[in-house]
């Protein structure tokens, strides 16, 4: 193996073995052009991601506690990185008072009933927070670009969604609703690290491809259903970054700052989203992908 790949030199096992501390093997890459800004990015992004979900223990205790009823919605183009920050959100929490949902298509059953009916019946109950892998916003954005809703439908749905929120809110349940932003490219680098590791290819659909191919039919769609379901007792948040460990880091940071929860802040780590990657949607701001 070459020692230089690039201009940077690697660890060798007699390195590891002369340092005792992390500041040892510091050291020893200051001196031996070793690059090691990578690992010391994963290192701190670790450390933080454990404080913010103790912080995330000590949420659950009290939404437990206080018989509150949360629903955390993660929406965003395929790939944008949702599955992977629920399962951060969820990670250490305790199993009896939190929920993954991630529906499938509707039954021929279901397709005969109101359409919000199935979402209905796994909302949270009281003490419980809930994660929805995707929501009824499929029928916003994904089943008109792929053709799976009429334009009726579609129209009784956007109409509809403002006045369901709302009752919902009346009912004292808190919504936070994500969109995760990801650049084109990204998405195509994604897809194609999807496609190479045969541990994620079950995640890649015929669907995914279309995401590519219809990006400006899917940008239209989502332009609408902000402009349409996005409201003061119900914003849309807005989470802008291809960096996945930030965008998972950034949107638990804003859920834990919606919460004056017991215990707040005691793990030490900042409870303050970044504004340039959490941000409302704004109806006058032009909704561009990163």
């Amino acid at each position: 193996m070459s020692e230089n790949k690039g201009k940077h030199s690697h660890f060798k096992s007699e390195h590891f073995t002369s340092a005792k501390t992390r500041d040892d093997l510091l050291e020893i890459a200051k001196k031996n052009k070793i690059n090691v800004s990578k690992t010391l990015y994963k290192l701190s992004y670790e450390a933080e991601l454990q404080k913010l979900q103790s912080e995330f223990v000590n949420l659950q205790k009290w939404i437990a506690e206080n018989k509150m009823r949360v629903a955390v919605i993660f929406e965003g183009r395929d790939a944008a990185g949702k599955g992977g920050s629920i399962k951060r959100f969820k990670e250490h929490l305790n199993p009896r008072t939190s929920r993954v949902v991630a529906l499938t298509k509707p039954t021929e059953v279901e397709m005969g009933q109101w359409y919000f009916r199935r979402y209905i019946k796994v909302l949270p109950n009281a003490g419980e927070i809930v994660f929805f892998d995707r929501s009824w916003y499929n029928r916003a954005v994904v089943e008109p670009v792929m053709g799976f809703c009429s334009k009726q439908q579609y129209e009784k749905f956007m109409v509809q969604v403002p006045e369901y929120e709302h009752l919902l809110y009346e009912d004292n349940m808190k919504i936070i609703k994500f969109w995760f932003s990801i650049s084109k490219e990204e998405q195509k680098k994604r897809f194609d690290a999807r496609l190479r590791n045969p541990l994620k290819r079950w995640k890649f659909s015929p669907v995914d491809m279309k995401g590519q191919e219809m990006w400006d039919r899917y940008t239209h769609f989502k332009e609408q259903m902000f402009s349409k379901t996005h409201t003061n007792f119900s914003p849309w948040i807005i989470v802008k970054t291809n960096d996945k460990k930030k965008a998972r880091m950034e949107s638990m940071r804003y859920v834990l700052s919606q919460f004056e929860y017991e215990g707040k802040g005691a793990s030490g780590v900042s409870l303050l989203p970044d504004p340039n990657i959490i941000m409302r949607y704004h109806r006058s701001a032009i909704q561009i992908d990163i």
